[in-house]
């Protein structure tokens, strides 16, 4: 197995275990322990995983409470839905994105895919952006920081957004139905990601299924705004119906 895929086994493990053994690791990726140490070390010094003795956890810089948890939830979903959108950009563009979990699966994704610009709220998808393989260029922008989903919020940092212009806003979202479109669960992370879609020429939305047909507090935009929606089952038919009757393209992970 190549490095790169043994990293991303490696990183997909232990967001699904919180924490796991160098032997359970060796196992799993059919690799010696030996090189398991090393990747472990790479690994760390990047900040992707903390390595600790006999093995490996999620480094507490990923967040804690909720956002820790969205991390090992739906991991394949989600890590498809990642690959699968970072194809669907080109060198030279400029991206707004968001903080979430799914985001943050594609920052990753695409830090090795393309030299883009990258302007978001979240710290770990600047530091991912800024740190991958590419000579991508990453903005964070300023405000409040809210530590637990180690992101800027609030008034000042939607106002910062809207000193950029981008090509594409790519969203995660707390839920997607008929009525409201694209919904969160958070009134300041709606209020960044409405800031992101008025400065875009476009919107991504990435959603896993369980996103779909559910319900959250807080309008980001309608169906008719999305341009693109990349989940790994097709919505429910009224979903679909209303979203390609107003132009938008469904994009299936794979």
């Amino acid at each position: 197995m190549k490095i790169k895929k043994r990293h991303s086994k490696l990183i997909e493990i232990v967001r699904r275990k919180g924490k796991v053994s160098v032997g359970e690791l060796s196992d799993l990726l059919e690799a010696s322990s030996e090189t398991i140490r090393r990747d472990l070390t790479q690994l760390s010094e990047q900040g992707k995983i903390l390595k600790v003795h006999g093995g490996a956890r999620m480094p507490r810089v990923m967040g804690e409470g909720p956002f820790k948890q969205r991390l090992s939830e739906n991991v394949d979903a989600k890590m498809a839905i990642a690959q699968t959108a970072a194809a669907l950009f080109e060198t030279g563009e400029t991206l707004f994105v968001d903080t979430g979990s799914t985001t943050l699966f594609f920052a990753e994704a695409l830090a090795n895919t393309a030299d883009i610009t990258v302007v978001t709220n979240s710290t770990e998808i600047a530091r991912t952006i800024a740190t991958g393989d590419r000579t991508s260029r990453a903005y964070l922008l300023g405000g409040e920081f809210s530590a637990d989903n180690s992101q800027t919020i609030g008034a000042m940092a939607a106002t910062h957004a809207r000193s950029f212009r981008a090509h594409h806003a790519v969203l995660t979202i707390g839920a997607l139905d008929v009525r409201s479109g694209a919904m969160d669960f958070d009134v300041e992370e709606a209020q960044i990601a409405r800031a992101m879609i008025e400065q875009s020429e476009s919107v991504t939305v990435l959603a896993d299924s369980t996103k779909l047909g559910a319900l959250a507090s807080f309008e980001v935009c309608p169906l008719s705004a999305i341009d693109r929606l990349v989940t790994d089952n097709k919505p429910p038919s009224d979903i679909l119906e209303k979203f390609e009757a107003g132009g938008g393209k469904l994009i299936l992970a794979s």
